[in-house]
């Protein structure tokens, strides 16, 4: 499920943001992927180890935590702490699909990657390319959205970054355990958990409200993994 989750920052926080990476000290983004995606990757990171990449990290998920449609769409379990990269002289990251499990980077504690989220923090007049091409069964989706605004999709799919030839596209990316593992369920609970908001926005039955309500619980009460 490709989900598009706007307004997850304000104009002026990203403006914030962009401010303190101005003078951050960007590394290889190929030091935090295998030997497989080194191949196809050519980008810029902050470093794992910088304060600004956690300080920046907690603002974002702080954010995401405030978000309704992030909630309903992904039912987050665990999220990875967020990384921020920078795309810019034709840098690019070909296509690949992201590893299965990750090391939370604190203790032994691993996350499985069930989901995957883009924010964009560049504006699409900013820059060039850098489109982030999802792929599916339904073909190749092309997705560039505006500063501020971000994309979620299944960390199962094969995606890449298109090369950026003019400016700089910069954005934070991160993984999230669901509490559904699989993406089919969570589409059911989402468009569930929509119908529902629709139907007691419109005054519906309130019985009926009541018993769609206790589906969907107990639909994620089958389906959830803790």
């Amino acid at each position: 499920m490709l989900m598009h989750i706007p307004e997850v920052l304000s104009k002026a926080q990203v403006a914030g943001m962009r401010e303190a990476m101005e003078g951050a000290g960007w590394t290889d983004g190929r030091e935090t992927v295998g030997p497989q995606g080194a191949k196809v990757k050519r980008n810029l990171q902050l470093p794992d180890a910088s304060p600004l990449r956690k300080e920046l990290g907690d603002v974002v998920v702080a954010a995401l935590q405030r978000h309704p449609l992030f909630h309903s769409a992904v039912l987050p379990l665990r999220t990875l702490s967020p990384r921020f990269n920078r795309y810019e002289g034709g840098g690019e990251y070909g296509f690949h699909i992201d590893g299965a499990v990750m090391h939370s980077g604190t203790g032994d504690t691993h996350v499985r990657s069930d989901v995957s989220c883009t924010l964009f923090l560049s504006e699409p007049d900013e820059y060039d390319g850098g489109e982030l091409i999802v792929s599916d069964t339904y073909g190749e989706h092309e997705v560039k959205l505006p500063a501020g605004d971000a994309i979620v999709y299944p960390s199962s799919s094969l995606h890449r970054v298109t090369p950026v030839t003019r400016g700089a596209r910069v954005a934070s990316f991160f993984w999230i355990q669901s509490l559904v593992r699989d993406d089919g369920e969570r589409r059911l609970l989402l468009e569930m958990d929509a119908a529902i908001r629709s139907l007691s926005a419109s005054g519906a039955d309130q019985a009926s409200i009541l018993q769609l309500t206790g589906v969907y619980h107990n639909l994620l009460r089958r389906w959830a993994e803790t």
